[in-house]
């Protein structure tokens, strides 16, 4: 299992609302959260699949930067 840590700019607690539907679908079998509170809105994700690449083109087409971060 690898944790997948990533620097966002996801802002709050609706846009996570919004976003939800997709990375459920994307990370069906993974848990995920963002820490609103830290300064680089961190989305983490728990994971067995190599699915980093995917997460960040996501959040892209929906209109948000995400960068990942070394764990």
């Amino acid at each position: 299992m690898a944790i997948l840590v990533y620097k966002t700019t996801v802002s709050n607690e609706h846009i996570v609302y919004n976003l939800k539907p997709y990375l459920d679908k994307l990370l069906n079998h993974s848990k995920w959260n963002f820490d609103l509170e830290d300064c680089d809105k961190i989305l983490r994700v728990e994971t067995k699949y190599p699915i980093s690449q995917n997460i960040i083109d996501l959040l892209i087409d929906k209109g948000f930067l995400c960068e990942e971060l070394e764990a």
